[in-house]
């Protein structure tokens, strides 16, 4: 397949030209909501190292959640199952930053991609790793092999300011004993995290040690490959929130979207995929990225299905 993988990119690009610029910016965080819409770019890594990419992958762009999937990776890595003790790995069947479930679950996320489970997730990460600089961004400097990517200062400001849902998640959580350390502490990791700007093509980069079973770019391991196996499961099933049905059904492959417009998808054993559309459907996932990655698996058959 990577013989003609370049003809399929610019094939799925050419595919979803007309539905470029649908959808709805995330305009409740000002600074993405002056992004512009008009653009989209996808990256494949292969296992192998090879890389493709096709329209506007090497463009920057706030990867927001998807940066849950390095943080629980991290803590998973160092802590072995520990998580799964403060956090649940149901779909939530619920929007991306829902307080209901908390209080008949008493404190306990239904999954760690959900806000309330990427806050315990942080949460969790900071104990283990004390200051004010997150693991995430250093661990994806290390596998993308660009050590310029940071986080948007302005975006993270952005978002800390127009915080108050998050952070009433967070008070919630911290009240029936499911946040160790301080709110603000919390919210200003979780914020820098998913104000990491990257491109398409870092993007795919940095997340294929899913796709080689928790081995990382320098050939050492991080995750076991059953450690990498269930976090791509929890991908799979909760990885879009209440649209997670929806992806498996239509994509057929383990997920994370980001409101930035973000979607990096995971096929174990040959590569990892991210693209990118701005505008968000719904469900607050990519539009145009959902159609792209429901075209690129028609057209080589990938699926774990």
């Amino acid at each position: 397949m990577t013989s003609d993988l370049q003809g399929v990119l610019d094939e799925v690009y050419e595919a979803v030209r007309p539905i470029m610029g649908g959808g709805s910016v995330a305009d409740y965080i000002p600074r993405l909501a002056a992004v512009n819409p008009d653009q989209f770019g996808i990256a494949v890594m292969t296992t192998d190292g090879e890389r493709f990419a096709a329209g506007d992958a090497a463009v920057d762009f706030s990867i927001q959640s998807i940066s849950k999937v390095f943080s629980l990776a991290l803590v998973m890595a160092e802590d072995g199952d520990e998580i799964w003790q403060r956090v649940n790995r149901e779909p939530s069947g619920a929007a991306f930053n829902s307080l209901a479930q908390l209080e008949y679950k008493r404190g306990i996320p239904r999954n760690p991609f959900m806000n309330a489970g990427a806050l315990v997730v942080a949460d969790h990460l900071l104990s283990l790793t004390p200051g004010e600089q997150s693991p995430v961004l250093e661990f994806v400097r290390a596998e993308s092999g660009n050590p310029d990517v940071s986080v948007d200062a302005l975006t993270a400001a952005s978002e800390l300011s127009h915080s108050d849902r998050n952070s009433s998640i967070a008070h919630l959580l911290r009240s029936f004993g499911n946040l160790t350390n301080d709110v603000e502490a919390v919210l200003a990791r979780y914020v820098d995290q998913c104000a990491i700007a990257m491109t398409c093509e870092d993007l795919a980069a940095a997340g294929a040690f899913l796709a080689r079973r928790g081995v990382r770019a320098d050939g050492t391991r991080l995750l076991s490959s059953n450690q990498a196996r269930r976090v791509n499961a929890v991908m799979l099933t909760s990885g879009f929130y209440d649209a997670a049905g929806e992806f498996a059904y239509r994509v057929g492959l383990p997920g994370k979207s980001g409101v930035g417009g973000g979607i990096l998808a995971i096929v174990p054993d040959v590569c990892s995929i991210c693209v990118w559309g701005p505008g968000l459907d719904g469900s607050g996932n990519s539009l145009t990225g959902m159609a792209a990655l429901a075209e690129l698996t028609a057209r080589t058959d990938w699926s774990i299905f």
